[in-house]
């Protein structure tokens, strides 16, 4: 099976205030090509620095990090940023919309940055919204919708441009339940397929089912995986 992600004795560390914190230690991590990964563990444990430098949003100090086969760490600031926008969809915890801009604006975002005129992203954005359940909302502002529905939102922005990776930093954690439970089935409905990985960093042990594995991570280090093999 073809890899997504390929991290080889990964290290990241900080240093804060003159006092070195190892944040990864020595990772090791493969993700496929069409898997469902979500990254678990206790706050401070490196999730969200593990998947910033799967990303290439950090650079690892030590280990190789590949991403389709591509070391990012080995590209320019500005190749970096390219192969990012083409090829990766984030779904931020705060959802990160912006309040000016309806549903629609902030769902194009993604296709004007990778070069598409304004009114054919936003033509493409309705249809992704469609596709998430919020057609008939595509003009309203973050303001007049409920949280389930930014999470939405937040989502299509993700998937618009038909991103290979697609990184979730707590997707459900400030929704309730029931939300939670909807949005993740729809992920898996409306991002799932067999060319696209998703990863997921999350405390909500209400959706590991919908893992394929689960990677525990604890003091920087990944110290179970569920589901392999």
């Amino acid at each position: 099976m073809s890899l997504a992600v390929h991290c080889k004795n990964v290290t990241k560390i900080y240093d804060t205030g003159g006092q070195k914190v190892t944040a990864l230690n020595r990772i090791d991590l493969d993700i496929n090509i069409g898997e469902l990964m979500m990254l678990v563990g206790p706050s401070g444990c490196g999730k969200t620095t593990l998947i910033s430098v799967i990303a290439g949003i950090l650079d690892q100090d030590e280990g190789t990090c590949e991403l389709f086969g591509e070391n990012l760490r080995n590209l320019s600031g500005k190749d970096k940023l390219n192969f990012r926008a083409r090829n990766i969809g984030f779904v931020f915890q705060a959802f990160n919309l912006l309040p000016s801009l309806n549903a629609a604006e902030n769902v194009s975002i993604p296709l004007i940055i990778n070069g598409m005129k304004r009114i054919e992203a936003e033509r493409k954005a309705v249809t992704i919204l469609e596709q998430v359940g919020l057609g008939e909302r595509w003009k309203f502002l973050p303001s007049q919708l409920s949280g389930g529905q930014q999470q939405r939102v937040a989502i299509a922005r993700a998937l618009v441009h038909n991103p290979r990776l697609i990184v979730c930093d707590e997707p459900t954690s400030a929704l309730d339940h029931e939300t939670g439970q909807n949005v993740m089935s729809m992920l898996k409905d409306v991002a799932m397929h067999k060319d696209r990985t998703l990863v997921i960093v999350t405390h909500d042990s209400r959706i590991f089912n919908f893992a394929d594995r689960v990677a525990e991570m604890d003091d920087g280090q990944i110290i179970n995986v569920k589901g392999e093999g």
